[in-house]
């Protein structure tokens, strides 16, 4: 892959899309022809998204990566997803690691090399009991996905970079990294996305295109926008990438408004526009 634009993928679940005919019609839409794919619906109702490998195949569509959700996770409030998100919720981990199972099994059947998910919120101090849980059933976790060459890599934004680093070099897990999404380190009001993207970059595995602008109320959410239009600074967060030798998927991700496929055509016309 020569230029920035040959790496540019789509997030599936952006699309919104009810079954694999649609879906490849509007990632075909986009103009783009590489996927990061939700696989929680392949493993929900494979009557309906079983035949989605055959489908992209037929279309010229290639799977970079996958991604998975977890149990009840409520994105009402900061507050909300605090309390419900990732594989923290003690009421959910017993579905949640059902689900993770299956999910590894039917990842390596699709022959993806990474995938990615929100653990939730880390805790801050190791002292804190949870810290030891979450610690404990991500191990669990990534030891599933290890044994079928499946690397990891948890979203950002949900707590600092310095947070995540430190956690990550407490889990000791090789194949467990980050997902990188500059947008979130906004959303979540959680640090400078440049500087974060710096500090995470010996774990970086994967990175999402997305963009968005902070919020003036503090401990509410800032607002997601088309990729070009919000507070990034695209030019200096790809000459990062360059220094730290990122060479993998940079997958568009649009998570509001009502005109995604038009929104990720302007969010992949803008990174090309770039020139790098």
């Amino acid at each position: 892959m020569s230029s920035i634009s040959d790496r540019l993928a789509v997030c599936s679940w952006s699309l919104q899309a009810e079954s694999p005919a649609a879906l490849v019609e509007r990632v075909l839409g986009t103009g783009v022809r590489r996927v990061q794919l939700a696989l929680d619906p392949l493993r929900e109702r494979p009557e309906i998204w079983g035949t989605t490998q055959d489908q992209f195949a037929a279309a010229g569509i290639e799977m970079v990566s996958g991604m998975f959700g977890t149990v009840g996770e409520d994105y009402t409030t900061l507050d909300t997803i605090r309390e419900t998100g990732g594989v923290v919720p003690d009421a959910t981990w017993d579905s949640n690691w059902r689900a993770i199972q299956a999910t590894a099994g039917l990842a390596s059947r699709l022959g993806l090399k990474l995938v990615s998910f929100h653990a939730g919120f880390l805790p801050h101090e190791e002292s804190d009991p949870a810290y030891t849980k979450l610690a404990g059933r991500l191990r669990q976790i990534a030891n599933v996905f290890a044994a079928k060459s499946i690397q990891l890599g948890l979203e950002t934004g949900q707590e600092t970079a310095d947070t995540l680093d430190a956690f990550l070099t407490k889990l000791g897990c090789p194949n467990v990294g980050v997902n990188f999404d500059p947008a979130n380190m906004l959303l979540y009001d959680k640090g400078d996305p440049i500087v974060s993207l710096r500090r995470l970059g010996r774990w970086l595995k994967h990175v999402h295109i997305k963009d968005a602008v902070k919020t003036k109320v503090p401990g509410t959410w800032g607002e997601e926008v088309v990729a070009g239009t919000g507070q990034v600074d695209w030019k200096a967060f790809f000459a990062t990438l360059k220094e730290l030798g990122y060479t993998g998927p940079l997958c568009i991700e649009r998570e509001a408004g009502n005109s995604r496929i038009n929104d990720i055509q302007a969010g992949a016309k803008y990174v090309a526009s770039l020139g790098v």
